[in-house]
């Protein structure tokens, strides 16, 4: 399977400042039907987007798993949440939060970018890249940070960019 990724990070370096940028104006100015342009974004992403053909978010990211994912996840693997725990994940301190130890995810197959415990995924795995998760003013920092890291989230804002331009000159 050819990755996506080479050409991602080409688009994402000449591109990358410009789309911070945009995403900055959001978080500074109303935009009346953002949620309409966030939606239609999506979709129009979704539409054209394979995440088997890069899988980039599980090589260099870590989802954060809930007690309610550890009630789930362990038992799978016929273990205790603490046995879980000790054998594949780390506790950030500074957020509190359960991540892997180690990247890429343990759970990934390297051969084929497929989950192996999709259907019971962590709820950070199942929503990401979360570009309709609560208020966009509250996300925003999140989507700086996912660019780096996602096609999904490149295209995102790069449609939100071009269809708020298109209807405000504030942002161009």
């Amino acid at each position: 399977m050819k990755s996506i990724v080479p050409a991602f990070k080409k688009q994402l370096q000449l591109n990358k400042r410009k789309l911070q940028i945009f995403l900055t104006k959001l978080e500074k100015y109303e935009v009346p039907n953002i949620d309409q342009l966030r939606k239609k974004a999506d979709t129009d992403t979704w539409a054209t987007t394979d995440c088997l053909s890069c899988a980039n978010c599980c090589k260099s990211m870590t989802p954060t798993f809930t007690q309610k994912d550890l009630e789930v996840i362990a038992p799978h693997f016929n273990m205790s949440i603490d046995a879980f725990k000790a054998k594949w994940l780390n506790y950030e301190t500074k957020d509190k939060d359960w991540v892997n130890k180690k990247q890429p995810c343990q759970f990934l197959n390297k051969e084929n970018n497929k989950c192996g415990i999709y259907e019971i995924r962590p709820d950070d795995c199942r929503k990401f890249p979360h570009h309709l998760k609560k208020n966009m003013d509250d996300y925003i920092h999140v989507y700086k940070q996912n660019l780096n890291y996602c096609p999904a989230t490149y295209k995102w804002v790069s449609l939100m960019k071009v269809a708020v331009e298109k209807d405000y000159e504030l942002y161009k």
